[in-house]
């Protein structure tokens, strides 16, 4: 059998999580919901899930997405940056996480263009 080294840190990807908020500063994008995607990605030390192979021992992205989905749906935000940094902050909120990333897209927010999104990261040191 090869001896090798695993890491224990866990990255965990939530894709593509569809809400409708209201978002932006026109008057038709205050009166109406729209469609953003978020996505987030985020390390933990996985070690003791590994371990113990219980739900316990994990961290619970259930519940992360279950906060940003209470959070964003049907909530109201002026700027696309405010909301990414307080999705990103309810990510930050749980201890067993090292490192996260979210990207909020909001779909054709540009003529032209798919969406535009804008990305924000948080680190903490453990």
């Amino acid at each position: 059998m090869a001896v090798y080294d695993v890491s224990q840190l866990a990255t965990v990807r939530i894709k593509d999580l569809l809400l409708r908020t209201y978002i932006g500063i026109k008057d038709e994008e205050i009166n109406n919901q729209q469609d953003v995607r978020i996505n987030v990605c985020l390390t933990y030390d996985a070690s003791d899930a590994i371990h113990r192979n219980e739900i316990e021992s994990a961290l619970n992205y259930r519940t992360i997405t279950k906060q940003i989905i209470h959070h964003v749906d049907g909530n109201r935000f002026a700027l696309l940056e405010r909301l990414t940094h307080e999705v990103l902050a309810i990510v930050m909120e749980h201890q067993p996480v090292c490192w996260a990333r979210v990207e909020i897209d909001k779909p054709h927010a540009l003529r032209y263009a798919e969406s535009v999104s804008v990305s924000l990261e948080a680190h903490r040191d453990h």
